[in-house]
Order: C-alpha cells, then structure tokens, then sequence
C-alpha cells in the first residue's frame, strides 16, 4: 500500500498530465525571444525545453537575426517540427509574417485599396515587387511606365489583379491605379487648364520623342523640341522618371484630351539676347552640335545654333586637314542672319574674301 508522500507524488505527476500541453507540428504557439546560438533564434514557449528558430525561418539570407528580435519579445510562431532526441522544437516566424500579411493582402483585394510595394527585379515581361513580405509580379502591360525606367528599390502604387495562395499567384497593377481615378481627374483638369498656364508635374515615363509629364492624373506630353533651347540628343539628357518639374502649356486638344507641354518656354530665349551681341559679318567661334547631310549644326550662342552649308564643311576640312566631328570647335563669320525666324548662316570664309580672290588685276 502506498505512503501517504508517495500518494502525493502520484497525484501530483497526474495533475502535470493533465495541464501539459502536447505541442504538435503545424501548431500556432506564442512565446518569447529568449536568446541566441550559432543554430538562430531560442524562444521559451512554455515547453519542457527552449525551441528553435533556425535562421532561415528568422530573417532573409544574410540578415543577422540580433538586428531583429530582442530578448524579450513576444510573438507567435508555427511548429514546422516536433521534439527531436534533444527535445526540442524547430519553429518559423517567417511563415507566420507570411500568413498574415496574406490575410491583409486578401482584405485589400476585397476592398480595391491601392498599396504600396518596393522592386527588388526588373525582369523579361514585368517587375518583381514585395509587398508585406510577399514577393508579387506586375506585368509590362500593367505598369504606368516602362519597366527599363524603374528602379530597384523605387515605391509603387498598386492594386491587386489576382491573388490565390494555393497557386502562389500575385499579380499586381500599377496601371489600373491611375486608371480608376483619370477619367474623374481629367474632367477636372480640362475644365481649368489653359495655354500660357505654368503647371507642376511628375515625369512619369520618357520615350525618343519626349517625356509624359502627370499632371495630377492626366498625362501631358512635353516634346523633346520643348525641352530646350540648347540642342538635346534625348530626353534622358536631362529628365528621369520621378522628377517634379514646372512645365508652360502651350496647347489643349479637348477632343482628343492632350495637354502639350513646354519646359524652355520657362528660360530666357536665348535669340533674343543673341540678336544684341551677334550680327552678319561678325567671327564666331562655335561647338559643332550635330552633323547632317546638308551640312553643320553649329552652336554660336548659349542655346542658339547656326547651320555651316555642306559645301562649307568641305572647305573647313580642306583648308585644316581634318575632319569636321560633333563637339569641334570651329571659327566661321555670320553670313545671315534672321532672329525673327531663328536662323543663322554661316561661312568659313569672310564676307568678299572669295570675290576679291576671283577678280581679275586691273
């Protein structure tokens, strides 16, 4: 028959059955950071033993786990497997974080709310973004601009086109964000915009023939003539995606709803100034900014180029030996000049030199 200490033990190793909970692979348990060793994260959960975070279920590749959780914090983490011989549990935070933001990500999609997502890819066919942790994709088709004027860590608008946690398939649009609200936004824009207004403006995407500048859900095209008074080559010269600019509406389509748009309309214009310091007759020395088939684009003032004829060209080359390249320097004379229609012509020779070599001695 048992004493009356070992009746007391039994029992109390009863009571211990009876309240120990038997914890089990897949199980959602809360704990607390308790420290740290070479295998990740030891979190107290209320076991006979300190379960484990390896680092992979931790934080991402390369990330120190002690940059992110502290001793003390609390939280809850999944099982992923149970007791080993050591006893003790391997436990993931990151399919936690990942089951959640799923949960908020579908309650975003519910209600059509724009989020915001970072690029971590520009790939073939679209852009990689993450939003909450989960990795997403928006097709070119979907994107406001073109993929190769995006940068990784850059910030986008989205709405969620598809989302199925079984398929692992998330797709997002960048696009339909500006889309919902543009018909509305243009209305309004239309019925105040006006030429010779100054507005402010976001470019938003950059092609060969100029850049669009958003307007505040209508987009405006700014001409690379309008760009400046100065030769430029391509619009990337001296715009990028993301740049808040002051542009001058110069024209508004109704019908066809287009806004053009002009940024040198801004500056001095620079024929002006050039038609007090330059007239015929006058050396010049000017920087070749481009090379056509009729001849040479000459800029002999800040902003204001002049054209050197082709049979010109070919009397330069003779007389120096050299060939006429974009970026020369070359010394030519004011042939005509017309700042009312902004043109300038030039020679290599001085007014009457040719003449006075072709007359006949008396």
């Amino acid at each position: 028959m048992a004493t009356k200490k070992e009746k007391a033990e039994l029992d109390f190793e009863a009571l211990l059955e009876q309240y120990d909970y038997k914890f089990q692979k897949g199980d959602l348990v809360k704990g607390v950071i308790c420290g740290f060793d070479s295998q990740g994260v030891m979190v107290d959960i209320g076991a006979k033993t300190t379960a484990i975070i390896p680092s992979y279920e931790a934080v991402e590749k390369g990330e120190n786990p002690e940059d992110r959780y502290k001793k003390g914090d609390e939280g809850e983490f999944l099982i992923i497997k149970e007791e080993d011989e050591d006893g003790k549990f391997l436990l993931s935070k990151k399919k936690v974080d990942f089951a959640y933001a799923w949960k908020e990500l579908e309650k975003a999609k519910s209600s059509d709310e724009t989020i915001l997502g970072t690029v971590v890819n520009v790939v073939k066919g679209g852009v990689l973004v993450e939003v909450s942790g989960v990795r997403g994709f928006i097709p070119s088709s979907q994107l406001r601009t073109k993929e190769t004027d995006i940068e990784v860590g850059s910030k986008l608008e989205l709405k969620i086109l598809t989302l199925d946690v079984q398929q692992n398939n998330f797709i997002l649009s960048n696009k339909k964000v500006y889309e919902d609200t543009a018909e509305e936004a243009r209305k309004n824009i239309f019925s105040q915009i006006e030429p010779g207004q100054v507005v402010k403006g976001e470019v938003v995407r950059i092609t060969d023939f100029g850049a669009f500048i958003d307007l505040g859900g209508l987009d405006g095209l700014l001409p690379l003539s309008q760009l400046s008074w100065r030769w430029i080559d391509h619009p990337t010269d001296i715009l990028k995606v993301g740049d808040k600019i002051d542009v001058e509406v110069i024209a508004v389509d109704h019908d066809k709803q287009r806004v053009s748009l002009s940024l040198k309309n801004l500056e001095p214009d620079p024929w002006i100034e050039a038609s007090d310091k330059i007239k015929e007759g006058d050396k010049v020395e000017g920087t070749v900014t481009r090379l056509k088939h009729f001849g040479a684009f000459i800029e002999v003032f800040p902003g204001v180029e002049a054209l050197l004829p082709h049979n010109e060209v070919v009397d330069y080359q003779n007389e120096s030996k050299s060939i006429v390249k974009v970026g020369d320097k070359i010394s030519t004379y004011i042939l005509k000049f017309n700042p009312d229609d902004k043109r300038i012509a030039l020679s290599v020779h001085e007014q009457g030199t040719i003449e006075d070599e072709a007359a006949p001695e008396e």
